[in-house]
């Protein structure tokens, strides 16, 4: 059983006064919950936990007293009540949650623990998202039992026409609000029945996108484009080490290290969902990894220069890192697109990701689609298959020949195409 009381503190300020504070105790432990009021302890009585008369605003704060009493009380009976084990830690959470019970509060709370977490990409992502959000509430911070499936489509319409984003961004928006959302649910700070998100209420479904890679004639072109050495030879090597390993993602490029290659072939786990593989090491990529071999300091040393500069301590905070991957990618980005793409002869947009597209597109339907999955290391197969179907065009080709070329004697026809 807990108890709850209203303690002052006695933890004094140079003016002579300590703090208010809720009190709970179980198990012989406690944990405190500042009010945000302070008084001499003269004017304090202990026994009756009341402000006494001495005090000028003893009546308001008596009152103010006797509610958040009340309201510690009823949480506290409410968590002992739903489960068998409580601490005085957990009964502190319940009665004065972390970040508070309203959304801004908890979206404070979810960026916090992004941050932590060191998903830099998703942090710098969801922030501003977070903000678009208060600014639809002209500023103001809402309770999450007034996030409706009516406000939710009035922000969307918001997101379309005042910021002039698109379908899948505006999306991107209900996603996060469903992310903080959830996390209050799971912590017991809102109510599930209140949920907008699910079957007959915001279903998040988000529109097809084209990917588009290149074709074997561009590859070619760019392994042979006459460039410069420096910032332009190295975007071009990053570009073809990734395509190269199967459209390897360039956060997993600029962490490649000297380690991860034995035996003619690379050993390596994927940044984004931890999945472990390996993969033979072309010709292509041997005479890659040679123009690096002399700035190599020891065999654990990244390839690549991009993280080479950071020190032990910093490469222990993820968000760090990350934030310094986001960068050089948009830096070799821009290589790509401003000298790369043009040297070679390339009128499609040239990035990183772009090499992961083509390896699709080239691989299109000559392998086997669980081969494909292991190659992208993707965690179902469903994923692999909506990707992969982006670059199948063969049959689609041959149904529009199948009807279109009437013009030409039937025995050259396409023949019928099985969907």
């Amino acid at each position: 059983m807990s108890v709850v009381k209203v303690v002052l503190r006695k933890k004094y300020k140079q003016d002579g006064t300590s703090p208010l504070t809720l009190r709970i105790t179980k198990d012989r432990k406690s944990s405190y919950i500042y009010l945000g009021y302070h008084i001499l302890e003269s004017e304090w009585d202990a026994d009756k936990q009341r402000v006494k008369k001495s005090h000028p605003n003893s009546v308001r704060l008596n009152n103010f007293i006797i509610k958040k009493l009340s309201e510690a009380s009823y949480k506290a009976i409410e968590l002992e009540t739903n489960r068998e084990h409580v601490s005085s830690n957990a009964m502190k959470q319940k009665v004065k949650p972390k970040g508070g019970l309203s959304f801004m509060g908890q979206a404070e709370l979810y960026l916090a623990n992004l941050k932590e977490a060191g998903k830099y990409n998703q942090y710098t992502a969801d922030k501003p998202r977070i903000k678009h959000f208060k600014e639809f509430l002209d500023g103001s911070d809402i309770a999450f039992s007034d996030i409706t499936v009516a406000l939710l489509e009035r922000f969307k319409h918001y997101c379309l026409t005042t910021l002039k984003v698109g379908e899948r961004t505006a999306i991107n928006h209900w996603v996060v609000i469903r992310s903080v959302y959830s996390q209050a649910i799971k912590n017991e700070l809102a109510d599930a029945k209140h949920y907008p998100f699910g079957k007959g209420k915001i279903v998040i479904k988000f529109p097809d996108s084209t990917k588009i890679g290149l074709a074997v004639a561009d590859v070619q072109r760019i392994e042979k484009a006459d460039l410069p050495n420096g910032n332009h030879h190295h975007a071009r090597n990053l570009w073809l080490t990734s395509f190269n390993f199967g459209g390897m993602r360039s956060s997993d490029v600029l962490r490649l290290r000297w380690s991860d290659f034995k035996n003619d072939r690379l050993h390596y786990t994927m940044g984004k969902n931890l999945k472990t593989g390996s993969l033979k090491i072309s010709l292509k990529v041997h005479d890659i990894l040679n123009q690096y071999k002399e700035d190599k300091r020891h065999k654990d040393d990244f390839v690549f220069p991009e993280l080479k500069t950071l020190s032990d301590e910093e490469l222990e905070n993820k968000f760090l890192v990350q934030r310094r991957i986001a960068f050089a990618t948009s830096r070799v980005d821009k290589f790509l697109r401003e000298f790369v793409a043009p040297a070679a002869k390339i009128s499609h947009t040239l990035t990183m990701h772009i090499a992961r597209h083509t390896f699709g597109n080239i691989a299109g339907e000559n392998i086997d689609l669980h081969m494909a999955q292991s190659i992208f290391r993707h965690s179902n197969l469903k994923t692999t298959l909506d990707y992969m179907n982006n670059f199948k065009n063969k049959n689609t080709d041959a149904a529009l020949d199948a009807v279109l070329n009437f013009d030409k004697p039937k025995s050259k026809r396409a023949k019928k195409v099985k969907a």
